[in-house]
């Protein structure tokens, strides 16, 4: 390889050439690509045999632990459902099956929760959308699409979140079957 460099002065030889050896590397062989499997995935969020209160008492976060027992026995009071382990952090009552018009299905949670380090997630938009009016009464929250981010229970109108989780679950149930 040659490079040539140009002289800060016009004292300098005006073009010096440096000659340097050339090291080349092979790439490593490809791999033969394998086959993708044709067969869609299923959803990630399913139903396991998780047990939901060993699940709770082995939440770090002694606030989580603390909202999650409440939640829990909220929503078994709202829905009649016993909770249920989806996924590994997700709690569950309920459950419905949903069909898109792109053929997509699957089961899913009717409502439910998770205890996250940052904040306790609760899954109750999906059907009410961010623009549900009992929200402004609710107290200091974050919202998705479908969650409903919240700190600490304690800041919060539990019986405002009650109504939500209600809503929510009738809607769903609505909607879906």
């Amino acid at each position: 390889m040659t490079v040539k460099r140009k002289a800060a002065s016009k004292k300098l030889k005006p073009r010096a050439t440096i000659k340097s050896k050339k090291t080349t590397k092979k790439a490593p062989a490809k791999k033969a690509a394998a086959k993708k499997a044709t067969k869609k995935a299923g959803p990630k969020t399913r139903p396991t045999s998780q047990s939901v209160t060993t699940f709770i008492d082995n939440v770090k976060h002694e606030t989580r632990r603390k909202d999650a027992k409440t939640l829990l026995a909220m929503m078994k009071k709202v829905t009649g459902e016993k909770a249920k382990m989806w996924g590994p952090s997700m709690i569950g009552f309920g459950e419905y099956h949903y069909k898109y018009e792109s053929g997509r299905e699957g089961d899913m949670l009717a409502v439910g929760f998770s205890p996250r380090s940052a904040n306790m997630a609760l899954y109750v938009l999906g059907s009410l959308g961010e623009d549900e009016p009992l929200l402004k009464k609710l107290g200091p929250y974050k919202n998705g699409k479908s969650c409903l981010y919240i700190t600490s229970l304690d800041k919060v109108d539990l019986g405002v979140l009650e109504k939500i989780v209600a809503k929510s679950y009738k809607a769903t149930k609505a909607k879906w079957g």
